[in-house]
Order: structure tokens, then sequence, then C-alpha cells
């Protein structure tokens, strides 16, 4: 019997390809025995490695493939943000391919058009809309794709990496309105790298590896998982376990969160946050302190390292394992993309025990002013509208 609150079933789904090797064909199971639901509403979010099977799945749920055993069953109109903006047409205007695009993705030309203006001001493209999009820069052709896409009225919307594209404001702009889909009561299913963003906006998770489920569950829990057990996997004997790291000690998670507002997407300068970072423990360990590392969009410049150390408070990790707070009252970082490391340091001997390699995402949009709450050593120099003759430098100290 269905249940009217389910929009989307997955049944015992497996999938099998066929691959050609120089010995001739042979076979390959991309999922196995995959069982989940996605209630009316709700949002699922899909995680795992690459070759895990995510790719795979999505496209049974897009109808682009058929399972080889088990069924899908949705209910109501499914729409995907995949490559989105890929079937643009060069030689159109952006306003051309607004209307391509809506119709190919099922719009009405009367739906698109009363939806104009919406999507061009979401896009940020509004002088550009009658230039062709050969002309467009790669991030206006992105932001003009997701801004059609993310207008369609959906009963179910499969989400699929597009968040990794644009700039750190058009990803916030994104993230609040997928939200507000949410809000609205748009079934949704996540399929991304991005883990910071299936903790915020999902409801449940699933844990993919080698095309099975092995995890399934709150998205906290479900990314706390997914982390452990690469912190904690031991390649010769192929398990995973806590005494896999020599340290004895392993990050496997970091978060971060709006204290006021748990639901928050991104985060403005000047506002509150909380970066929680977990860990699990194979035996107790003194004398030991946690850094956080803000790093640029590059991933490379470190921007800050804030420390339990700070005050000479040396901190004793725990089995099985326990969870450091940071709390920053009011975020100086200015708006932007930024991502978040970690690692855990023996005091006595300066060595790091255990690392977290950054891949917790942070948005920040402007806000109000605030004081800097991280010390950066800068020199600074002014140029007055004299042939350019430098009137003087000065050196910031503490």
């Amino acid at each position: 019997m269905s249940d009217a609150s389910v929009d989307l079933r997955v049944e015992d789904v497996w999938k099998q390809y066929r691959l050609s090797t120089r010995r001739g064909a042979g076979k390959f199971w991309a999922l196995q025995h995959v069982d989940f639901e996605v209630r009316r509403g709700a949002s699922l979010g899909v995680i795992g490695r690459n070759g895990a099977g995510k790719s795979t799945l999505l496209k049974l749920l897009a109808g682009i493939t058929a399972p080889t055993r088990g069924r899908l069953v949705i209910h109501g109109k499914l729409a995907a943000l995949i490559e989105v903006g890929s079937g643009f047409h060069p030689e159109l205007t952006g306003r051309e391919n607004v209307f391509l695009s809506g119709a190919v993705l099922g719009m009405r030309r009367r739906e698109i058009a009363a939806k104009l203006d919406r999507i061009v001001e979401f896009a940020g493209v509004a002088v550009f809309i009658d230039t062709p999009v050969k002309w467009y820069s790669s991030g206006m052709h992105v932001r003009l794709g997701f801004a059609v896409a993310a207008h369609l009225e959906a009963d179910i919307l499969l989400v699929d990496e597009v968040l990794a594209v644009g700039d750190a404001e058009f990803q916030a702009k994104c993230l609040r309105r997928i939200q507000e889909l949410k809000d609205g009561g748009t079934t949704s299913v996540f399929i991304s790298h991005d883990l910071t963003t299936i903790e915020r906006l999902c409801d449940s998770a699933v844990l993919l590896e080698a095309g099975t489920i092995v995890a399934t569950g709150a998205p906290s829990e479900v990314v706390a998982a997914y982390h452990q057990r690469l912190a904690l996997w031991d390649p010769s004997s192929g398990q995973t376990s806590i005494d896999s790291p020599k340290s004895g000690v392993a990050l496997t998670n970091l978060t971060v969160r709006h204290p006021e507002e748990p639901q928050a997407v991104s985060f403005r300068t000047g506002a509150p946050l909380t970066v929680t970072v977990r860990y699990a423990a194979a035996r107790a360990i003194s004398n030991v302190e946690f850094e956080l590392r803000y790093y640029a969009a590059d991933g490379k410049t470190r921007l800050a390292a804030p420390r339990t150390g700070d005050r000479n408070e040396p901190i004793e990790v725990r089995p099985p394992g326990g969870v450091i707070e940071f709390s920053c009252a009011a975020l100086p970082l200015t708006s932007g993309s930024y991502s978040i490391g970690a690692v855990v340091r023996d005091l006595t001997t300066s060595r790091i025990l255990a690392w977290w390699d950054g891949d917790t995402r942070l948005y920040v949009e402007s806000g109000a002013g605030t004081d800097a709450q991280f010390y950066i050593p800068h020199t600074w120099r002014i140029t007055h509208n004299e042939a350019g003759r430098v009137s003087g430098e000065v050196s910031a100290r503490e």
C-alpha cells in the first residue's frame, strides 16, 4: 500500500553496468540494495566518496537511466538542477535563452514571461539580458542557468553540486532560494560533496559506499560517520578502527552554526558564530590543544588560527571522544567564501596529532561592522593624487 505522504521511494534498487576490458566484457554493480524514502516537503542528503554511486543514483532519480532491479516511485513533478545552463544556445540572447531553457525544463511560455523579471534579477544580469550569451562570462552563464531552474514549480527537486559555482554572494543567494523552496513544501534530494550545506539544508541523509547505503539518519550523524570512516580507515586491515591513527586521536567532524538561528545557511559580518569540532580518541592524552584554521577561498591562504591554548590551558582528550566548541560573538570576516580546518597538537612535543582538511565551507555576507577579533600584521601606504607621489608608509603593530 502506498503512503500518500511520501513523494519519493527507492525500493531495493540495483544498477549494473557492463564494462569493456582487454579480456572481454565484465559486469559491475554500481548500486546494490538501495532503499530509502523522502516524505513530502522533506529534504534528503546523499553523500559519499567519488565512485560510491551518487551519480548513478542521480541518473536513476532523474529518469536518465533505469534500474536493473527494484523500482522507484515518484509522486509529482520532478525537476533536476544538474549542469545548469548547459543547454544555452550561444548565439541567442539571455532573454531568448531563458524562454528556451524554461521550455526545455517544462515551463509554459506564459509562466516564463511572468517570472522573467525575477529570474533576471536573481541572476544579476539585467544589463546584459539582451546580449548573446556567447559574450557572457562563465559566472554570468551559470547564474542565469541556475536562476531559470530555481524558479521551476516542481514538487520534487534534485540538486547536484550546482552550489559549487559562482562567487560567495551568489552561492549564499542559491542557498537561500533552496531554503525558500523547502519552506514552501518542495521535496528535495541533495547529492553533494559540500557536507556543510547538507547539514544545514537537509532533514536526513544517507551515506553511500561502494554502491550500498552504510549509514542513514540525521545529517550531522551521517556526516560524522562519513568522516569517521575516512579518518579511522586502516588500509592494511580494510576495516575502520579507533586504533588506526597512531596518535590515538582523530577529528571526525567540523560544523558551523549561528547560535541564534540554527537553520541559517550563510552568515553575516558581525554576527555570532559557533564552530563545533568532534573527535574520537583511543586513549586518554593530556596536554593537547585544538586549533581552528580559517582559509580564504583558495583553500591555501590561512587568515586566522584561534586555539584553545591561548591562555595556557591544556586539554585532555578521553575515549571514546568528545566535542570542542569555539564561539565568536561577532564574526570579523568580510563577505566571501571561506573554508575551515582544524588540528589537534601535542603541546609537549608540538607535534600535530590529528587534522581536519578544511572542507567545511563558510559563506559570509556583508553585515554590521565589527572590531577585529583576529589580528593580521600588515603594512599600508597612501598615495595622493600628486603624480603618484607616496606620502607615507605605516606598519601596523599590536
